[in-house]
């Protein structure tokens, strides 16, 4: 078969099985799109405002016991005592980031919400005094 035929039957069978697909997953249920369940966002926000408090405290219990152990063993001339300052200081930056990403989520879940409510006060707000609403009663 010459490459002209072969091309001729692909694309034959190419226009017979023509269909549309959406690039989305259909929701679960045939339900809404977009489904805000604000008890389980807040609920999420609570916690990660929780393991912002937590990280903020025990993150760095250990910082000061470190820090007297790296001197202590830099001072006695053992190469591990530059190491653990090494670690020590690392710790601490990764700790920093994890308190500000949880700090980042709970301010952006609050937000959302906050935001989410304003938005359906203002819809419904415009839908009851529009023609739309004299239509749906």
């Amino acid at each position: 078969m010459s490459f002209d035929e072969e091309w001729s039957a692909a694309r034959a069978t190419a226009a017979t099985n023509v269909s549309l697909r959406l690039n989305q997953a259909s929701p679960p249920g045939g339900g809404a799109d977009l489904a805000l369940d604000q008890d389980h966002i807040g609920a999420v926000g609570s916690e990660a405002h929780r393991l912002h408090a937590r990280l903020q405290a025990d993150g760095k219990h250990a910082a000061t016991a470190t820090a007297e152990a790296a001197g202590a063993l830099t001072r006695e001339g053992f190469a591990s005592g530059a190491a653990l300052s090494k670690v020590s200081t690392r710790w601490e930056s990764q700790v920093k980031t994890l308190v500000a990403a949880c700090a980042q989520i709970s301010n952006g879940l609050n937000y959302s919400l906050s935001s989410h409510g304003k938005d359906e006060q203002q819809l419904y707000a415009a839908f009851t005094t529009s023609k739309i609403d004299e239509y749906l009663k």
